[in-house]
């Protein structure tokens, strides 16, 4: 019997608070040949430059969860420009991807408030990847953000550079 050699698409989460350096890295990954879906860049592209409503963040998160099945699906490896600040929202989309038989990779951002704080100021929203972050909004991020561990399964550390 011949073994298997299908190669199952890989999923990296990007995980840190806004400021952090998860789209510099998610980036270099989508250069590499990987696609990459951002919430930013899906509300820039539908108009939206502020925080939107939740039920427009819902929308645009169902949105994202198709589109990663249906690149899943074609075989190609995708990285999640999200964030994941959460916990929870990790293990909801290791349990989207789980009947796919895909476990994906958290690839965690560790960065200091310090870092974070001298970075916001650089953006100004004027594309995408430029989302206005306040000095207090960034510190709130920062506070609210929950470290993935080695429990919720593969985990990539990565420090930021200041």
């Amino acid at each position: 019997m011949a073994a298997n050699t299908t190669r199952r698409p890989r999923v990296v989460m990007m995980c840190a608070p806004g400021g952090a350096g998860k789209t510099t890295y998610a980036k270099r990954l989508e250069r590499e040949g990987w696609t990459r879906l951002s919430f930013e860049v899906e509300f820039w592209d539908r108009g939206i430059s502020t925080m939107p409503s939740a039920a427009v963040v819902a929308e645009v998160a169902a949105d994202l969860k198709t589109r990663q099945l249906r690149h899943v699906s074609a075989g190609d490896d995708v990285v999640l420009d999200f964030g994941f600040w959460f916990r929870r929202q990790r293990d909801e989309f290791r349990a989207l991807l789980a009947p796919k038989d895909i476990v994906p990779e958290t690839v965690y951002i560790a960065t200091s408030l310090e870092t974070i704080l001298s970075r916001v100021g650089d953006r100004h929203g004027r594309r995408a990847d430029d989302w206005p972050l306040t000095e207090q909004t960034a510190t709130e991020y920062f506070d609210r953000f929950e470290p993935p561990t080695l429990e919720e399964g593969p985990l990539a550390v990565v420090r930021s550079a200041t």
